[in-house]
């Protein structure tokens, strides 16, 4: 699970990261990412953690499937927010095939559009 202050919850940092942000997309997922931007609902706070939100859509599965898919994901990019930028946001979305598709082959793409997204891959 991630922590309280690492969560997206409003439309509006979900729009944000998606219409501002840039993206990387892979077979299983597409990231979006707005990095060092500051919280507008935070005043006097420069520089807030990075926060991750997730879109599992109806493509992937049923509710079983999609609910595994989003601890899956949420699991993984616990283990990487200490890479993210302060005050960055992050919206994972799942691809349909991610519903098939096991931890390692989500990790595997993760750190692919991470490691593009932060600058240490090649487009």
């Amino acid at each position: 699970m991630l922590p309280t202050e690492n969560r997206l919850r409003r439309r509006e940092d979900f729009a944000t990261a998606v219409r501002r942000g840039r993206r990387a997309g892979r077979p299983l997922l597409v990231v979006h990412l707005r990095s060092g931007s500051t919280d507008p609902h935070a005043p006097g706070e420069s520089a807030s953690p990075p926060r991750a939100g997730f879109v599992v859509s109806k493509a992937v599965g049923g509710s079983v499937v999609r609910n595994l898919v989003k601890r899956r994901l949420r699991h993984l990019v616990r283990e990487r927010l200490s890479e993210l930028p302060p005050g960055s946001l992050v919206v994972v979305r799942a691809l349909p095939g991610a519903g098939d598709a096991d931890h390692a082959q989500l990790a595997r793409d993760l750190d692919a559009a991470l490691r593009r997204l932060l600058g240490g891959g090649a487009r």
